[in-house]
């Protein structure tokens, strides 16, 4: 597969237009660059300066803004997620994680502990205000592509869209120092992402790499100029009973350079039950996924004391 091989679509063009193309990577693929998506250039380079401001901070500004396992919303230290699996090095990367922003007033905080309010570094300053509308932008990308998507799977995509009321979306904001050449180990280690829709745009440095289904070669991903780039997660797999395809992927920063990005993961409302709305593909046979549930194990066990439980919940892990 060639760099070209990842289709391209513009959603300025028709939905006519944009949807066979769309669907030809989703079930392919199961990656997309996507041009017309109307975040702005400057918008994208003013966040990504933020980031490099925040992560040059001393470290002991960061720690006083650290994740802790009551609330997974905060700095997150280089080496701190591990895939828990034997005999693996923890990840090359510091972060900082955002969630949708819930009051902590509001009843639906009662229901599931993932809800609440973020917080929020002192500085730099306009970090929040930059992130806030840039999240708003790609919730407006991500409705306008999962309407697509309800199209191809035919279901109502008014109804559809309601399972992403109060969801539980995420962001991650990401720094990968270099890793030296002859270091063994990943900026983020091979993994299926466990959401429904992934918005990215990747740092120019590169290291974001796929594994195309049926294949075991990976391939840089490559965008053009203001290209975002967008992955099916497993929950939008499952939906489609394994006609969408959830591709592996993994982060390696042998650039010698820093490296910055910060991915918007799209996740439903927490007491959605994600089930095939499509006949399933011959040999697809995945359990319904409660997303209250999965979205817990998932952050539970970035600690690296804990182990997954006998869920049964694919958590996304996967050996290079």
């Amino acid at each position: 597969m060639a760099e070209h091989s990842i289709p391209s679509i513009n959603l300025g063009d028709s939905d006519c237009s944009v949807s066979p193309v769309l669907e030809q990577a989703l079930t392919t693929v199961g990656f997309v660059r996507v041009r017309g998506h109307g975040i702005p250039a400057a918008q994208v380079s003013a966040l990504r300066a933020l980031l490099a401001a925040y992560f040059s901070r001393p470290l002991d500004d960061k720690l006083r803004d650290a994740i802790t396992p009551d609330n997974y919303r905060g700095y997150i230290p280089l080496g701190f997620f591990s895939p828990n699996t034997e005999g693996t090095e923890a990840d090359h990367y510091e972060g900082y994680k955002l969630h949708q922003e819930i009051a902590a007033s509001d009843p639906i905080c009662a229901h599931c502990d993932l809800y609440g309010p973020n917080h929020w570094p002192e500085q730099p300053p306009g970090l929040r205000e930059t992130v806030l509308a840039y999240w708003q932008a790609c919730e407006g990308v991500g409705q306008r592509l999962l309407t697509l998507i309800a199209g191809m799977m035919a279901v109502d995509p008014a109804w559809f869209l309601t399972l992403f009321d109060q969801p539980l979306t995420n962001m991650t904001l990401l720094h990968y120092p270099p890793m030296a050449p002859e270091r063994d180990g990943f900026g983020i280690h091979p993994h299926k992402d466990t959401d429904a829709l992934t918005l990215l745009f990747p740092d120019t440095v590169g290291g974001l790499w796929l594994r195309p289904r049926g294949s075991d070669n990976w391939l840089e991903v490559n965008p053009g100029d203001g290209e975002l780039v967008v992955n099916i997660g497993d929950l939008l797999e499952l939906w489609s009973g394994g006609y969408f395809v959830s591709t592996p992927h993994k982060v390696v920063n042998r650039s010698g350079a820093q490296r910055y990005s910060f991915p918007f993961f799209i996740v439903p409302r927490h007491d959605v039950l994600v089930q095939p709305l499509m006949d399933r593909q011959p040999g697809f046979d995945r359990a319904p996924v409660p997303v209250g549930a999965v979205s817990r194990e998932v952050w539970r066990t970035n600690w690296s004391d804990t182990q997954p439980t006998a869920t049964g919940f694919d958590l996304g892990t996967l050996p290079d």
